[in-house]
């Protein structure tokens, strides 16, 4: 599979785009989106792939205090409301930078199935080729399945942005997290956990030192952040996971510097 050097898929997590009160960090989706629009005015064709809305929606719903906010129903609303907050957030910001930006949900079956997976790949490239940034979520207001089920696909974007990295044959995914990057231990629980910054080969020892899940307004943990590792190494993809709190480390991964860990794509 031939892979596009001047393509990059980048997952963004609620923990980034929001505050610890829930609400939408403005500054910190600003910052984000000025160096993708940044990286974007290189020469580098960007796809974003960002969670967020279900976290959102339940603040601009005031659904915190509700006894039944966490009811599927509820759930759905609340992905339904703030997805639409997230991409007035992202027309806004984007469109200070003068880019311009698509929606694209998805559901497992838009992967599983041949016929619109094609589809769903031609519409990338046509995205990518008239110069638009493509901004991609789970489709969770219509599919249950994505929000609760222990076998879902996607789990928290992470595998979703892995998905879409290999369907685009990006040479780059990078995995925006609420630490540094992959660690030997928990460093909230462990001060002296050191950073890895390279692995070479995903195997049970590496799996071993994941934790369990993330932040409380995400979902996704490590462990997700492998398996999409693992999937998009295993197409040549090289795959980092950084702080999504200094969006400005993308400028060294495209140059080829350090930043957070590198998982190294196999061909």
């Amino acid at each position: 599979m031939a892979l596009y050097n001047n393509r990059i898929v980048v997952k963004v997590g609620t923990s980034t785009l929001t505050n610890d009160a829930g609400k939408s960090d403005l500054r910190a989706t600003d910052r984000l989106v000025c160096t993708l629009a940044d990286i974007h005015n290189m020469g580098y064709e960007v796809i974003l792939v960002s969670s967020g809305a279900i976290a959102v929606g339940r603040n601009k719903l005031n659904m915190q205090g509700r006894p039944d906010s966490n009811t599927m129903r509820m759930k759905q609303a609340a992905a339904a409301v703030g997805q639409c907050s997230l991409m007035y957030l992202y027309d806004k910001f984007f469109g200070d930078y003068d880019k311009t930006v698509a929606q694209i949900l998805l559901n497992a079956e838009d992967i599983e199935q041949e016929e619109k997976k094609e589809n769903l790949t031609n519409t990338f490239d046509a995205l990518l080729e008239m110069g638009v940034i493509p901004i991609v979520n789970e489709n969770d207001s219509v599919s249950y399945t994505e929000i609760e089920s222990e076998d879902r696909l996607f789990g928290d974007n992470d595998m979703l942005s892995s998905v879409v990295a290999v369907l685009c044959r990006a040479k780059r995914l990078v995995i925006l997290s609420d630490i540094d990057g992959f660690y030997d231990s928990d460093p909230r629980l462990h001060p002296n956990a050191e950073l890895i910054e390279q692995i070479d080969t995903i195997d049970e020892s590496v799996y071993s030192l994941a934790g369990g899940a993330g932040s409380r307004r995400g979902t996704g943990g490590m462990r997700t952040k492998l398996q999409a590792a693992q999937l998009a190494t295993s197409q040549g993809i090289d795959t980092i996971v950084t702080n999504g709190k200094r969006p400005e480390a993308l400028y060294d991964i495209v140059r080829g510097g350090k930043a957070g860990t590198l998982f190294t794509g196999k061909i």
